[in-house]
């Protein structure tokens, strides 16, 4: 699997992932309008103030599988967000792939002493993931239908990324090479 920019076919993929309004709103958040047009994406995946970067996460066959986004949300922490695997990969370890291929990216792209998330509280099959790569809740800054999770730089190194040494380069080589693989 290769983690990349995403490109105007991938958009399309995506767009396919979101079925409907509700699932827009707890994938993107408010500011994504449903319908929306494919093309319009990066667009309306924009954070405020800029500096998001984009992944998407593409299978052996050349498909899109999974995709997310990374930004600098306060000084030390980088966040994690708007990640989504297609409904026909989940349950496959994909997304594990995924999230530890967007904390290296991170990471390697900012000097974030920590990475941050948000999970609905009911969306159980990522709460569990995150948790299991070393997320923990941030109470303070949870809401009843919402988790804030947070993951200390120096844990994701030793636990997400079961002790492989930092580099941009190594996030993308292919999964049956890479020292990334859920394990």
């Amino acid at each position: 699997m290769l983690l990349r920019d995403p490109t105007a076919s991938d958009y399309e993929a995506i767009a396919l992932w979101v079925p409907d309004a509700a699932a827009g709103l707890r994938w993107a958040g408010p500011r994504l309008p449903f319908p929306f047009a494919p093309p319009d994406l990066p667009s309306l995946l924009a954070v405020p103030g800029g500096g998001e970067s984009s992944y998407c996460l593409i299978d052996e066959s050349g498909n899109p599988c999974g995709f997310g986004q990374h930004w600098v949300l306060q000084p030390g922490a980088v966040h994690l967000g708007r990640i989504i695997v297609a409904p026909d990969a989940r349950g496959r370890g994909i997304g594990r792939v995924l999230c530890q291929r967007l904390v290296l990216a991170a990471l390697s792209s900012t000097s974030a002493e920590a990475v941050t998330l948000r999970a609905y509280r009911d969306n159980l099959a990522a709460v569990g993931l995150y948790s299991s790569l070393g997320f923990a809740e941030v109470v303070s800054q949870s809401t009843e239908d919402v988790l804030f999770m947070k993951l200390p730089a120096n844990q994701s190194l030793n636990r997400t990324l079961h002790g492989a040494a930092p580099s941009g380069i190594i996030s993308f080589l292919p999964c049956g090479t890479s020292p990334f693989q859920a394990g």
